[in-house]
């Protein structure tokens, strides 16, 4: 029996005038648009355990402004970086404009339906490092979200801003323009006006 998300990704898929989108490479001003317009991250599969990649993501977007709703159910209600633990995508006490998928792939599909069932819905789906469900891609894309998968906010936004190069790796970008400073102590804006 096929389920209403299955029919949409197929009708999507088999259609000739979507136009995907190439998730094997993104443009820098996309991934910019991405981090530079999104105010409120909710990151399902966040941990408390401070050696986790999670953990680390979740404590950088913090520092760098972002509000950060961490999802995690068998953490629900506990603190955590002056924030807490939240059981599901709808307990979350507002908007959502982006959800930060830190699973793996095959339960990035349940995460990206119950996503895409918030009012509103979230603007964009971020599919952590190794993450990709292009079945689900498809369905938030035709939902009008963009999508972002197998990709780091904290390394894109480093390298974005070039805060990456501070530790010897190379960001592919080059400018002639002097880095500003966004808000705190040595932490470098992706905006056009450095924010």
């Amino acid at each position: 029996m096929s389920t209403r998300s299955d029919v949409l990704s197929r009708h999507v898929l088999d259609n000739p005038r979507h136009q995907a989108m190439n998730h094997d490479s993104y443009s820098d001003d996309y991934i910019r648009g991405i981090l530079d317009g999104v105010k409120t991250i909710a990151m399902v599969g966040a941990s408390s355990n401070t050696v986790r990649p999670s953990y680390f993501v979740l404590k950088y977007l913090i520092e760098k402004g972002y509000r950060l709703y961490p999802i995690n159910p068998g953490q629900a209600g506990k603190p955590i970086l002056g924030t807490e633990f939240y059981a599901s995508l709808a307990d979350v006490p507002e908007p959502i404009d982006m959800v930060d998928i830190f699973r793996n792939s095959a339960a990035a599909g349940p995460i990206v339906d119950a996503a895409l069932a918030l009012e509103p819905k979230p603007k964009v789906i971020w599919m952590q490092l190794t993450v990709r469900n292009d079945e689900a891609a498809a369905r938030a894309e035709a939902a009008g979200v963009k999508v972002v998968m197998n990709r780091c906010p904290k390394i894109e936004y480093g390298r974005l801003s070039s805060e990456i190069t501070w530790v010897g790796v190379n960001s592919r970008t080059i400018s002639s323009k002097k880095p500003k400073l966004s808000g705190g102590f040595q932490h470098l804006g992706i905006g056009k006006d450095g924010k």
